[in-house]
């Protein structure tokens, strides 16, 4: 539909130019697809910003959606509690590496981030570290949209204007190593980042990474190695390290969680998107015990007072039990490894094209990069439009074309929408010569 003038919504990372064009309105999702106002069917190639992991409508999920809005809508979690959360708090627990954790569920994945890195400065001042006030993260690294998250996730095209209010994190080079699936990581990316570390120890509080895959920035990989060396030395020199799984757990990358490429064990998870299968907004950081013992109030007071209105929401952990249960059930970090192959079958030609300058992929994340255009509108925002006159609603990451689809999409249905992809960059390439 054409934005009427009355609208009053801002819509999110959408620039006004992009508002005199038509704009699907959704109205209905079922499956793979999503529906407009005159029925015509998109396949949702982004899985709505990387959280509807079992597309849409799916009936378990809704079913237990309706089931608790009948009973327990909403609770609070100070001084209260509720079976919901309780369950769930088990459950992601036992999730991790080692169980013995605890849990602090907030609403979206920055609220996440940002109690992370509240909980990693106050560890810090309880275990006598005072002058532990930093924090550590990757070049182009992207950790949501509150100050807190921004100052580790910061992106100078999105947040320029922030920076003067910012205690900027402390930013290591982007690892070089691509997709490579070496836990023996020997590559010269890694060096200089011990001594890095070790050198500043006693002035950081955590180390915060995405792992394996930096979304917002173009969907950049890196090996597991890296991570694993990168844990190593956090464990080594008693600096918490927080890994943010919002965007890539849940099975996205062939294992639960991403990190597990890795085999390490962190200090603090953080998840969202898909815990609740993208269905309603919740979000947690999951914390080992070491750490959460020390938020005792005896003899002094160390409560760790911060909370959301919806943390630990009923109707919301009854979603995210029903994902769970499904992510279980159908294996679908599985499946996402082994789709993963259809893209270097679909994709893999496009390496030798010019105006490509990189294709990579990693479980049910395939990514085409073209090579920087100085075109208005650049190249990859005309091939999302071209594959939205297709049926493909896909967004572009600035000279980056990707494809994040729901993880229950089959086989025959990710080839067709691969080789749409496939099709839209070379017909675009070959328009501009």
């Amino acid at each position: 539909m054409t934005i009427p003038a009355h609208s009053h919504i801002w819509h999110p990372y959408t620039r006004f130019s992009s508002l005199q064009a038509d704009l699907p309105c959704i109205v209905r999702g079922e499956g793979l697809y999503l529906f407009d106002e005159h029925g015509h069917r998109y396949l949702d190639g982004v899985a709505s910003w990387w959280s509807c992991q079992l597309g849409h409508s799916h009936p378990r999920v809704v079913q237990a959606i309706q089931a608790q809005a009948g009973t327990l809508q909403h609770s609070i979690l100070g001084n209260l509690t509720h079976p919901g959360a309780e369950t769930l708090a088990r459950r992601l627990a036992q999730w991790m590496p080692t169980p013995d954790r605890h849990v602090m569920f907030a609403s979206d994945g920055a609220s996440a981030v940002e109690a992370a890195l509240k909980i990693a400065l106050q560890y810090a001042y309880q275990t006598g570290h005072t002058k532990r006030t930093r924090f550590v993260s990757l070049q182009e690294a992207y950790h949501g949209d509150t100050l807190g998250a921004v100052a580790v996730g910061y992106l100078d095209e999105f947040h320029h204007l922030l920076r003067p209010v910012l205690q900027e994190a402390w930013r290591l080079e982007l690892p070089s190593c691509g997709a490579c699936r070496n836990r023996d990581c020997r590559k010269p990316c890694y060096d200089g980042v011990d001594a890095f570390l070790t050198e500043r120890a006693d002035q950081i509080a955590g180390v915060i990474v995405e792992p394996l895959c930096l979304g917002a920035c173009g969907m950049k990989m890196y090996g597991p190695g890296y991570l694993r060396r990168l844990a190593d030395a956090c464990r080594r020199l008693a600096i918490p390290l927080i890994v943010d799984e919002i965007a890539m757990g849940f099975g996205r990358t062939g294992r639960w969680f991403a990190f597990e490429h890795a085999a390490i064990d962190p200090d603090i998870v953080c998840v969202g998107k898909g815990l609740t299968a993208g269905y309603v907004p919740m979000s947690a950081a999951i914390v080992r015990d070491e750490i959460y013992r020390t938020f005792t109030d005896q003899p002094d007071d160390h409560t760790f007072y911060h909370g959301h209105t919806w943390c630990g929401n009923p109707i919301a952990a009854a979603a995210a039990l029903a994902a769970l249960d499904v992510y279980e059930e159908s294996d679908l970090a599985s499946r996402a490894a082994a789709l993963e192959a259809v893209f270097e079958e679909r994709w893999s030609p496009l390496r030798d094209w010019p105006g490509i300058r990189a294709v990579r992929h990693l479980g049910l994340i395939g990514v085409i990069e073209l090579e920087p255009d100085t075109e208005h509108p650049p190249k990859a925002r005309q091939v999302q439009w071209a594959l939205r006159e297709q049926g493909y609603l896909l967004r572009s990451l600035g000279n980056v074309i990707y494809l994040m689809p729901p993880l229950i999409i089959h086989e025959p249905e990710l080839r067709t929408a691969a080789q749409a992809v496939a099709d839209a960059v070379g017909t675009i390439l070959s328009a501009k010569g």
